[in-house]
């Protein structure tokens, strides 16, 4: 079995190789890590990416805006994902981003992933009818598990989710309810036995 330090590595090299820049390739390699890490199949679909006859011609997105169409062929993953990160914050008040057609669209997804941690929000990723919940780059959800990743995504939108409560507050004040049984009144004696509140204290 491959290392992670292997495969970011490896993924780096090869991204550099492809043409990519050393400071992009950095990125890569640490995207394809965290893909692998998560059980995703990173470097699957980033060897498939490289050997596509039309690699090189996919279109570079620079300036992300909160609607994205490219002019004739899809955007790259690895540019588009490269200038979120770069862009987040600002992205971020929109709330909602959308993008026609992205190639190999899982090779997008490590970049939200990090962004998610850079803005202390989740984000929610939909590729046509698939859904990714992307929690502050520690784990993350979807209903495409072991599925074949799609090389086109045709319609992407990007959620930026408010932090909240997975719980009702009924729900949160019976649960502290119980909790206050453990609460014991101070007495003398605890007093007198407290760390560091010993009688020889000011001598």
């Amino acid at each position: 079995m491959k290392s992670l330090s292997e495969i970011e590595t490896t993924s780096k090299r090869a991204s550099r190789a492809a043409g990519f820049s050393w400071g992009i390739s950095e990125e890569v390699g640490k995207c394809i890590r965290l893909l692998e890490l998560f059980g995703l199949p990173g470097i699957k679909n980033l060897n498939d990416y490289f050997h596509n006859k039309d690699f090189k011609k996919f279109e570079s997105l620079n300036l992300i805006n909160k609607d994205n169409q490219p002019q004739k062929l899809p955007f790259c993953p690895i540019i588009l994902g490269v200038s979120f990160l770069d862009q987040i914050r600002t992205l971020e008040a929109f709330n909602k981003c959308t993008f026609k057609e992205i190639v190999y669209p899982i090779l997008f997804l490590p970049f939200l992933s990090r962004s998610s941690e850079i803005i202390g929000k989740k984000i929610l990723f939909v590729i046509d009818e698939n859904q990714f919940l992307l929690n502050f780059n520690v784990n993350i959800f979807s209903n495409l598990y072991k599925e074949k990743y799609p090389i086109l995504g045709k319609n992407i939108q990007i959620y930026f989710l408010d932090n909240k409560d997975n719980f009702e507050e009924t729900e949160w004040k019976s649960l502290y309810k119980l909790s206050e049984e453990t609460f014991v009144e101070e007495t003398d004696s605890l007093k007198q036995g407290a760390a560091g509140a010993g009688l020889t204290d000011n001598d």
